[in-house]
């Protein structure tokens, strides 16, 4: 076993603690109003995002990461319970609009995040038993002579039975379904995002994916035409200029405080839109104020730090074996997903879809997950 991936931890280390630095600063208006305690926010995310992640990243850090193929459909009904706990009376808790949450007494968490992680070790064990069982067809390799050479070493397949998508799909719809009827459509398609990605690193058919493609969005074409107000975002982000008092307040608040923080930003501590005009400044919108009062240049690092730990991930498992390459592949694609879908919402280039900032954004369910599913990364690279 390799020593812990330096590159990998460091990249992470600093992004968290930029992370703690910008909600610091973007909280402070927010919890003065609401608990009379400039740093309310900070300290919550300390207690119960911080200090349960550093001891989460440890823990998957050190447990064998491929004890987790085992029990595939195990896996698939944990994940399934604990999307279906938030309907569950007097167990779900709902916050605006969205039922996304459970309160077990004074603990209060996010379902579908813990959800993130577990989804990928099912989806991974899932293909790779499907392998092992047949149902991949494995490409050969050639010999330094040009000879067949039999299967390639650490290769997962260049196709895949029917058997294997069907239960594939069985699990995958089941889980949009339920992150849909929250709703959640922003974790929907991050899940929906990464299990493609899978599929496709695991050698899926390129017709396949296209089946899941269609499929996939005509589920989201009827859910837009069951809450209109889907499909009224989705024309806020073709025209934000046509509603900015109304469903465009958001987007046009955001664009307002990148541009107002230019080159070199208004100074750490001075963002105006914080204070009670932007939405969500603690959480999807943290970026729009870190860019406001940095400016330009450190948000471009800052989406350079976060390539650097995608370019990692993919490092490793590009170097791991069948399960660890899915495992860290579906790690990359879920964290590449959710950045550019928060940070391409703030600019301009997504929809808005409520999805949070990874180790920046306050929370304290995703920051332990995030923290969970690096100490995976890691064990992974230690391993291979």
């Amino acid at each position: 076993m390799k020593k812990f991936d330096a590159i990998l931890v460091g990249i992470v280390g600093v992004i968290f603690v930029f992370g703690l630095i910008a909600l610091g600063s973007a909280s402070v208006p927010l919890a003065i109003e609401r608990f009379q305690d400039p740093f309310y926010y900070l300290k919550h995310q300390l207690l119960f995002g911080v200090l349960p992640g550093i001891a989460a990243f440890f823990i998957f850090s050190r447990m064998d990461y491929r004890q987790w193929r085992r029990h595939p459909w195990t896996l698939a009904a944990i994940v399934l319970v604990l999307l279906a706990m938030v309907f569950i009376p007097g167990v779900g808790a709902s916050f605006g609009h969205a039922r996304s949450w459970v309160q077990l007494g004074p603990l209060t968490f996010q379902p579908s995040e813990f959800a993130k992680l577990l989804f990928i070790m099912t989806t991974a064990g899932l293909l790779v038993r499907a392998r092992e069982r047949g149902g991949m067809r494995r490409a050969p390799s050639r010999s330094p002579t040009g000879s067949s050479a039999g299967v390639r070493s650490g290769s997962v397949g260049d196709g895949m039975g029917r058997d294997t998508l069907i239960a594939l799909g069985a699990f995958l719809f089941p889980t949009l379904f339920l992150l849909a009827m929250e709703p959640d459509m922003g974790g929907a398609g991050i899940f929906a995002a990464t299990a493609v990605a899978m599929y496709f690193l695991a050698g899926g058919a390129m017709a396949h994916i296209a089946i899941f493609g269609v499929a996939g969005a005509a589920f989201f074409f009827v859910l837009a035409k069951i809450s209109p107000y889907r499909a009224a975002r989705f024309m806020t982000f073709l025209h934000p200029e046509l509603d900015p008092q109304g469903i465009g307040y958001h987007i046009n608040q955001a664009l307002l405080a990148i541009g107002s923080g230019g080159l070199l930003g208004v100074g750490l501590g001075h963002s105006r839109q914080k204070f009670q005009y932007l939405p969500e400044v603690i959480g999807d919108s943290i970026f729009a104020v870190i860019a406001e009062e940095l400016g330009f240049l450190v948000a471009a690092g800052l989406v350079v730090l976060f390539l650097a730990l995608i370019a990692r991930a993919i490092k490793i498992a590009l170097e791991a074996d069948d399960f660890g390459r899915l495992v860290a592949g579906g790690i990359a694609a879920w964290f590449g997903v959710q950045i550019f879908a928060n940070i391409g919402s703030m600019i301009g280039l997504v929809p808005l879809t409520g999805i949070t900032l990874p180790f920046v954004s306050y929370g304290g369910s995703s920051l332990v997950v995030s923290l969970a599913a690096v100490g995976v990364l890691t064990n992974i690279s230690r391993n291979t």
